[in-house]
Order: C-alpha cells, then structure tokens, then sequence
C-alpha cells in the first residue's frame, strides 16, 4: 500500500471512528435527528429478517444510532489499518446511508447549514464507495477467476488441437502401414499365384 493511500484512508476513517464513538457515548444528541429515519427503517428490517436475529436488532433510535456507531468504528478502523480495508468501507457507505436521507436541505431553521451538511454527508459517502471499489491497481477476485477461466479455456483448446493434429498423424500413419500391407499381401498372393 502507498503512504499516500494509508494517509488519506486513515484520514477518512478518522471521521468515522471519531463520529462512531460519539454516538456510542451520547446516543441522545443524535436520536432526534436520526428519529425519521429510525421510525421507517426499523420496522422494515424487523419485519424482512428471521425471527432468530430479531432479538439483536435495536429497539428504538437509541439503539439504532449506538449500533450505527459500533459499525462506524469497526469500519473506520478496518480502512484505516488495511484489514478488511473494502469490506470496512462498505460498512461505512452503509452507515452513511440514513444519514444522507435523514439531511433534508428543505426543512430546518438554516437551510444553508443543512445543506452544508447533505453535502458533506453525501461527499463522505462518495468516499467511502471509493474506497470500497479500490483495489490498490491489483486485480479483483471476479477479474482474477474470469481471466483464470479465459486462460483455461485457451490452454484447452490448445490442447484440443494438439490432440487433433496428433490423431491425424497417427491415422496417416496407419493408413501408410495399411497401404504398405496390401501391397505386400497382393506382392505375396500374385507370387503364390504364379
């Protein structure tokens, strides 16, 4: 990994992970603004999981920002340290997500400072996707299987060819020892015969 790459994603990350525990300590700053959001997400995923995870998942905006919080951290210090550096990146656009949609620049009392804020939520988020796609110029494990896939499929019709053109040799080659035996056979029968 460059230096430049370890800097900006650290630089990135420490958003999230300042954010993240913040929301963990004093999850009551941020219930208000995240309550629209809670009030529609909550329901839907309670009612789309199986009933064994249901017990985990939050159970009121409280809840629901902590755990977005937890994620933050766990994702911030994922892309920072370069362990799970895309996967934690993916945490992080998905926890960006009800923030972007809890931003509405037409409500508020300063709709200049929300819409501020949407830009740097949605510029945080177009970050974060980044990171996640970016594979450090090294090959991504679907591009590593299809050329993997390609090179067999040369090396097997190489081979298919090879085994043709070996096939054809050997049929010439007993078709040049059948003609040769006739002649003998015929060579032995007229001199039996005269």
């Amino acid at each position: 990994m460059s230096l430049l790459r370890f800097v900006a994603r650290s630089m990135l990350a420490s958003y999230f992970v300042i954010n993240g525990i913040k929301a963990i300590q004093h999850p009551e700053e941020l219930v208000p603004a995240a309550e629209p959001v809670a009030d529609k997400v909550l329901p839907l995923v309670a009612s789309t999981v199986p009933e064994s995870v249901r017990g985990y998942l939050p159970e009121d905006t409280a809840g629901l920002v902590k755990l977005t919080g937890a994620l933050q951290v766990v994702g911030g210090l994922s892309l920072a340290t370069g362990l799970g550096r895309r996967c934690g990146a993916g945490i992080l656009a998905a926890t960006m997500v009800p923030h972007v949609l809890a931003t509405n620049p037409l409500k508020g009392p300063d709709k200049a400072t929300t819409r501020a804020l949407l830009s740097k939520n949605v510029a945080l988020l177009g970050g974060v996707l980044l990171a996640a796609q970016d594979t450090e110029g090294k090959p991504t494990l679907a591009w590593r299987l299809r050329t993997q896939k390609q090179l067999l499929a040369k090396d097997a019709a190489r081979r298919k060819a090879e085994l043709e053109r070996d096939a054809r040799g050997a049929a010439e080659d007993a078709a040049r020892i059948a003609r040769r035996s006739v002649r003998k056979a015929r060579k032995s029968v007229e001199g039996v015969l005269s």
